[in-house]
């Protein structure tokens, strides 16, 4: 029995060693298959299931390392190295709420070592306890003050916590230590956009001339901020770098305003052939080509929106008024008849009726309509109003002469 027992523990012994060798060589598989025997031959092995659970690590299998993590640490709590690794395994496993308190206790054990003091902040902050893991991080700050990631962790803590202004230098800092965390500057620009802080976030856009989504999240807030001219080249640089229907409509839109109408016509028409079902884009290309008085090819657009959204008034009410523009009375008045089916018709609505009628020599239409646009109106077109009232005199003397 004696020599059974030493025969069992010999072959244990040599499990444990061939499985470091194959560590050693990087031969991951067969020293899994070296440990599993090595921890089968005598379960209260800490070590064998140590070097199990890091060979499921090296071999990226994050949930049965952090099984076997935990079961050295049944047999060997308070072990240092499976208090930090399994902590890892579980921070991979996006489960940092559990890998906190093994963190904690691989810090508290190596208070001058900086890595899990990092990787304890960094639990935290994942676990949604940004107060803590400022404190973790600024530890860890004070372990090793050039650390890129303890600067863009403290950063990020803050900027959780709504503290946007004293975010700033460390994720400035972080990504003047290493260019891999600017990133963090770009969460940094959308919190102040959703603070109302668009300058600032204009600002942290600026530094991003290659991102597409940056410039055109900058392009935008100059637009909305009433500065298109300066809008133009970042929105340009977006196009140029995703020419997605978003970033060409935005273009599109400051082109617009800066009356860059030519040039907004062939990206609207593009973003429209991409989203042909888009009823935002189909009116707006519509409004495009109608202030480029090509009334026919508008008229097209929004009676294309019209068939996407029934319910709506807006394309009858450009529709109406492009035919009306256009000399195409009878389906000026076939469109003014759908808004008045929507209940959508204004005293304006009656003015385009009194024009429609009146040049297709309907006279008392013509003039019913207008008297209802004057009695409607009340000073709200006083451009159109006198052109009524001339029209409704003349309309009336020629009436009275028949």
């Amino acid at each position: 029995m004696w020599l059974l027992l030493a025969a069992v523990l010999a072959q244990s012994v040599d499990y444990q060693a061939e499985g470091v060798k194959a560590l050693d060589a990087k031969q991951y598989g067969a020293a899994l298959e070296d440990f599993k025997k090595a921890a089968a031959a005598d379960p209260a092995d800490y070590a064998a299931h140590f070097h199990l659970a890091l060979t499921y690590s090296l071999l990226g299998n994050d949930a049965a390392a952090s099984e076997e993590y935990k079961t050295c640490l049944d047999l060997k709590p308070g072990l240092y190295e499976a208090e930090l690794n399994l902590g890892v395994s579980l921070l991979r496993l996006k489960d940092p709420a559990r890998a906190a308190p093994y963190l904690a206790e691989a810090a508290r054990q190596k208070p001058l070592e900086f890595r899990p003091a990092l990787l304890y902040a960094q639990a935290l902050l994942e676990s949604g306890r940004a107060a803590e893991a400022e404190k973790a991080f600024a530890g860890a700050l004070t372990l090793n003050p050039e650390s890129a990631a303890a600067e863009e962790g403290l950063g990020q803590a803050m900027l959780r916590q709504g503290r946007l202004a004293e975010a700033e230098p460390h994720l400035r800092k972080a990504a003047a230590l290493d260019a891999a965390y600017k990133s963090g500057l770009l969460a940094l620009g959308e919190a102040y956009e959703d603070a109302k802080q668009p300058d600032r976030a204009i600002a942290i856009y600026r530094q991003f001339p290659e991102d597409a989504a940056a410039q055109e999240r900058m392009g935008a807030l100059l637009e909305n901020s009433g500065k298109p001219a300066e809008a133009i080249p970042a929105l340009e640089a977006a196009v140029s770098q995703s020419p997605t229907s978003a970033n060409r409509v935005a273009l599109a839109q400051a082109y617009v305003a800066t009356k860059q109408l030519a040039k907004a016509d062939p990206l609207a028409a593009a973003a429209v052939a991409a989203e042909p079902n888009n009823f935002d884009l189909r009116m707006f290309y519509g409004r495009v080509l109608r202030d480029e008085r090509r009334f026919g090819e508008a008229a097209s657009q929004f009676l294309a929106a019209s068939k996407l959204r029934t319910e709506a008034a807006a394309p009858w009410n450009e529709l109406a008024g492009v035919l009306t523009v256009a000399g195409q009375y009878p389906q000026a008045l076939s469109a003014l008849d759908h808004l008045r089916a929507l209940g959508a018709e204004t005293p304006a609505h009656f003015f385009l009726r009194g024009l429609c009628f009146d040049h297709l020599r309907q006279l008392k239409e013509a003039l019913e309509n207008y008297n209802k646009f004057l009695e409607s109106s009340r000073g709200q077109y006083p451009d159109e109003e006198f052109q009524a009232r001339q029209r409704a005199r003349i309309i009336r003397n020629e009436l009275n002469r028949r």
